[in-house]
């Protein structure tokens, strides 16, 4: 029988891993969900590169539609639940099927509101300390990615003498919508996850 550090060990491992490549896949899938170009930055080539092995192969079985890269939807909930049967395994569980894929949609989802949480936080910190004339790709990538959550907001709740209230408006939104939709989510997964 394993021991407990080693246990603990081994999921924190199986999270990290997983969670980086899990990172790495909705990142591609956002910026391609709202058009950024990938071939203008060395950042989003590399993103590319480490990403394309196993959409490459999911390409040949799976369309995407519009801008919504379905394979690589497909590819993060196989991970993640993947990465879910691996720890429940470890401590000894035997998770159902739906109880699996309720609870890494509801990962999925929270994981991806946190990345418009944390980019819009960065934006704004880069908004402070950069001038307008410079050039940061950094800066370009995040507002491609934000402005098409932040510009409804915009011009509901225009600035108020000059200062922007919208970044504020939608991360309060966002974490709503962690606590109320993926809260559920991961409620009805927590009652259907373990077999019997």
């Amino acid at each position: 029988m394993l021991s407990s550090p080693f246990i603990t060990a081994l999921v924190f491992l199986i999270n990290t891993v997983f969670g980086i490549y899990i990172l790495l896949i909705m990142l591609r899938f956002l910026l391609q969900w709202f058009q950024v170009g990938f071939r203008n930055d060395p950042m989003l080539r590399l993103l590319l590169r480490l990403t394309n092995p196993p959409l490459q192969l999911l390409y040949n079985f799976i369309p995407g539609w519009r801008d919504i890269d379905f394979s690589a939807i497909v590819l993060m909930l196989a991970l993640k639940m993947l990465e879910l049967s691996l720890i429940a395994w470890l401590y000894g569980q035997s998770p159902s099927i739906i109880g699996l894929f309720l609870l890494s949609m509801a990962n999925l989802l929270s994981l991806m509101l946190y990345i418009f949480i944390f980019a819009i936080i960065i934006q704004v910190i880069l908004s402070w300390i950069t001038s307008p004339d410079n050039y940061n790709p950094l800066s370009n990538i995040l507002f491609s990615l934000n402005e098409p959550i932040l510009r409804p907001v915009r011009r509901k709740i225009p600035p108020l003498q000059g200062l922007d209230l919208s970044p504020l408006v939608v991360i309060i939104i966002l974490q709503l919508a962690d606590i109320l939709l993926v809260g559920v989510l991961r409620q009805l997964a927590q009652s259907r996850f373990l077999v019997g």
